[in-house]
């Protein structure tokens, strides 16, 4: 089992990634082992960028939110 990638560093990078890996699945030139690594590394792209972009929204939420008293800390995942 492939071991996982590491997270790029960041969101920018990880678009123009997984653009390239598109890009090079659709020439359908790549051998099936090396686009089935291409495509998982993609999943964990898209994966990465979903999750920066939910953790965005809700810094968003939280500083649009009408509460004033409302505690303004940095945002972590497990403060949902």
């Amino acid at each position: 089992m492939p071991k996982k990638a590491e997270p790029p560093a960041s969101f920018e990078t990880s678009m123009q990634q997984l653009e390239q890996i598109v890009s090079r699945l659709e020439s359908g030139e790549l051998p099936l082992e090396e686009a089935l690594n291409e495509f998982e590394r993609g999943v964990q792209l898209a994966r990465y960028g979903q999750q920066t972009l939910q953790q965005a929204e809700q810094r968003v939420r939280i500083l649009l939110s009408d509460d004033k008293a409302a505690d303004l800390r940095p945002f972590t995942p497990e403060n949902d």
